[in-house]
């Protein structure tokens, strides 16, 4: 599991906690603890917890006391943090032999690129040189991607949480078909009768998935 920047802990259609995983796991606990429940709460609604990134499920190993709950957390959460810090390391280092003299390049890598004649003649038509415009393009074509990924990052998440706890609420498949045509009032009437809670959570999770 991987841990989360924050999560949100549902007990049924009501919200028992926002935060840090280690505060929501702490606030699940305590929860569970009270109802003398494993599973759920005294009217036997099942205790879920999502991940505020993607609205993937999130499960706490809440054995034994707090300590040994918050000592789990903070374990894997600094495992996780030096991997990261790893990656980032990977991908900046260099990637063959040390530069020669001469200026330095500040992260600028040369490589070979093929076009047509055509399209030489072209970038070097254009204001500032190929390389210029080359990377203006990259850049361009880098952003219009971005954009679309969130937008289905967003899709994909709000349909995941509203599959775990909106599959049997009024207008369920007519606000997924007004998330995936983008049409955000048609989204949100769809979901206005729902718990106050779900339904919250379902927008803010979609919002991007109508920019």
């Amino acid at each position: 599991m991987m841990m989360a920047n924050g999560c949100t802990a549902f007990a049924g259609t009501r919200v028992i906690a926002r935060g840090a995983p280690l505060q929501v796991a702490l606030a699940v606990k305590a929860e569970l603890e009270r109802e003398g429940n494993e599973n759920g709460n005294e009217n036997g609604a099942t205790v879920l917890v999502f991940d505020d990134r993607d609205a993937r499920p999130v499960e706490f190993d809440l054995r034994g006391t707090e300590k040994d709950v918050e000592a789990r957390i903070v374990a894997q959460q600094s495992s996780e943090q030096d991997a990261a810090a790893q990656d980032v390391i990977d991908e900046v280092a260099p990637e063959d032999a040390p530069r020669g003299r001469g200026r330095p390049k500040l992260g600028v890598v040369a490589r070979e690129v093929t076009l047509l004649p055509r399209h030489w003649d072209w970038l070097g038509a254009q204001p500032g040189g190929a390389s210029v415009v080359l990377r203006r393009l990259v850049d361009a074509a880098r952003h219009a991607s971005e954009a679309r990924e969130r937008v289905r990052a967003a899709q994909e998440a709000a349909h995941r949480f509203m599959t775990a706890l909106a599959g049997n609420l009024p207008n369920y498949e007519e606000a997924l078909r007004a998330l995936y045509a983008g049409e955000r009032s048609r989204f949100e009437a769809a979901n206005a009768p729902w718990p106050e809670d779900v339904r919250d959570y379902a927008r803010e999770l979609a919002q991007s998935a109508f920019a």
